[in-house]
């Protein structure tokens, strides 16, 4: 029990939500504005959605804002090793709710992480998912609510064909000792009358029992778990509002980036802190404090004490990906690795137009040698089939670039990126009409079937072989031809992107763009790569590391320096 400091103003980046909240506000210092019309006080809020996205902030602003006594519980103090002890337990709490709420005229009580206490265990799965948390039920793609033409007995195989997919095997789970169904009673007993003289001796005398006072008790939960609490927990008159807290809009992560970047010393134009809420679609309120003071210590072991917009970059690249390994590739196969990167870069950098490029590194993390990471621009929920195969084409790129750059011949890095493209077109033509045919297939069925070959089954009823198979391999090679098309023309770029990772290993998606386009970038100065003489050094350079890579023990040259 504590009283909060926090203000509606400590929380930023949801604005939808908040406001809805603040209406408890209304609700729990005036209840008689909506009881004198007929109406009820709201008595349970559920907040639910990814960790971090101020959840909790913003029970402790409702207690801040009101003055109210805030009680933080944590659902784990309920389990117990000792059946029925977790039911004293819930009692116990809401003995003293009471208490406080008629001393202070209110109470707020937050239970974080509510899955834990508010789940019956291996029981939840057998229950149907709710469309209300569908974002815990995404299928492979999304697609539009066709279902909803079929007839009654349509619409039930089609979902009985989701459960299958989604839900996976049932049971399982922690044992019930009864301490929801406490809750469950606590809930919907504040308005029932208590006390032994009350409810026992008065009706035994034939009066009637006396109404409780009318407790103000707000009971705020929060999860990023929601379809496993149980279904009475969420009825009306328990859990009256449920609102979801999502990933920060881009004015909030905005707002969120210059909040937390003027509690330190730093010289960030608005323009560039723009440019980080851009990169950053999935970042929350506690990841975006961790990247600026992560920055604040990069600046700090720098021997600096003003926090520069490279060193939120590096920061956020750190927080994303994680520390490299250090491991060092000997020279042939780092331009190798270097290149293979490059391709993927380059290319995405001239097809993609709803993504930009987050960051290009070829430090090895565990078995991945380098990877270059796309950021989406805005929240999308379909793509086009041109989208598709410029994503398609992406991925292809490594082998194109590979086989194109080194005279037809090609490592075993291209593997996974063609796993990959083959996946998205299978899946395409199969479930979204992408192909020759018009027939589509459950996506979520293509998606988690596999793509099994030699004549295995794909799915019920298909193979990998005939017609399907030969479509697949059709319009692989298209996009194969158009990835070789764009890498020639682009050949110069992809030599400059190839040398600016040996020098640097990992640079930021803005450093790749001023690569490609010869102007300065954060931490790489692009410049450089447009002039004719490092145009032929790179030239010069890559040919003499394909001789090597000829010859047994080959040694490739030195490695270009760029000038001071």
């Amino acid at each position: 029990l504590f009283r909060s400091k926090t203000r509606f103003s400590d929380v930023w980046g949801q604005d939808a939500v908040l406001e809805r909240v603040k209406e408890n506000i209304l609700f729990l210092e005036n209840p008689d504005a909506i009881e004198s019309r007929g109406g009820h006080v709201p008595g349970g809020i559920l907040l639910w959605g990814p960790p971090g996205t101020g959840k909790t902030l913003m029970a402790e602003a409702v207690a801040g804002e009101t003055g109210r006594p805030y009680v933080f519980v944590d659902p784990g103090a309920f389990v117990n090793m000792f059946f029925g002890i977790g039911v004293l337990k819930v009692k116990g709490l809401f003995r003293k709710l009471r208490k406080l709420a008629l001393r202070y005229g209110g109470v707020i009580v937050f239970f974080d992480e509510a899955d834990t206490l508010g789940s019956r265990g291996g029981q939840v799965s057998q229950m149907r998912p709710s469309t209300q948390f569908s974002e815990q039920y995404t299928l492979a793609s999304h697609t539009c609510n066709g279902r909803s033409y079929a007839s009654e007995l349509g619409q039930a195989i089609l979902a009985d064909e989701d459960r299958k997919v989604v839900m996976g095997g049932m049971g399982g789970g922690r044992s019930f000792d009864g301490t929801l169904q406490a809750l469950l009673t606590e809930l919907s007993g504040l308005k029932k009358p208590r006390g032994f003289l009350n409810r026992i001796v008065r009706r035994t005398l034939g009066m009637r029992p006396k109404q409780p006072p009318k407790y103000r008790i707000l009971v705020m939960m929060a999860t990023n778990m929601p379809a496993s609490l149980d279904p009475a927990l969420l009825r009306p008159g328990r859990i009256d509002r449920i609102y979801r807290v999502g990933y920060p809009s881009k004015e909030g992560r905005i707002e969120t980036y210059r909040n937390y970047l003027n509690k330190v010393t730093h010289n960030l134009t608005q323009e560039q802190i723009e440019s980080l809420a851009t990169i950053s679609p999935y970042a929350t309120g506690a990841s975006i404090k961790d990247t600026v003071n992560e920055a604040l210590v990069i600046a700090i072991r720098e021997g600096r004490e003003t926090v520069e917009y490279a060193d939120v970059i590096k920061a956020k690249s750190l927080k994303q990906h994680g520390l490299p390994d250090g491991g060092a590739y000997v020279d042939r196969e780092r331009h190798s690795v270097a290149l293979h990167e490059a391709c993927h870069a380059v290319t995405m950098y001239r097809l993609q137009h709803n993504s930009v490029i987050d960051v290009a590194t070829i430090e090895r993390r565990g078995d991945v040698g380098g990877f270059v990471s796309p950021i989406p621009l805005e929240d999308r929920f379909v793509q086009w089939k041109s989208e598709v195969d410029t994503d398609v084409v992406t991925f292809i790129a490594s082998l194109a670039g590979e086989q194109l750059f080194y005279d037809g011949d090609h490592t075993q890095g291209v593997g996974g990126d063609m796993a990959a493209a083959t996946s998205l077109v299978t899946r395409g033509m199969l479930s979204h009409a992408m192909g020759p045919t018009l027939r589509a297939i459950n996506a979520s069925s293509v998606a988690n079937s596999g793509l099994i070959l030699n004549g295995m089954p794909l799915v019920q009823g298909l193979s990998m072989e005939g017609e399907i198979a030969e479509a697949i391999e059709d319009r692989l090679q298209d996009l194969y031809k158009q990835a070789v098309a764009v890498l020639k023309k682009n050949r110069a770029a992809v030599l400059a992107v190839t040398h600016a990772l040996e020098t640097h290993r990992t640079i930021s998606g803005e450093d790749v763009a001023a690569v490609i386009e010869g102007r300065p970038g954060p931490l790489v100065d692009g410049t450089i790569y447009a002039t004719r003489q490092m145009k032929k050094a790179l030239e010069d350079y890559h040919s003499a590391a394909v001789a090597a890579h000829k010859v047994r023990d080959g040694r490739p040259p030195a490695l270009p320096q760029l000038p001071e």
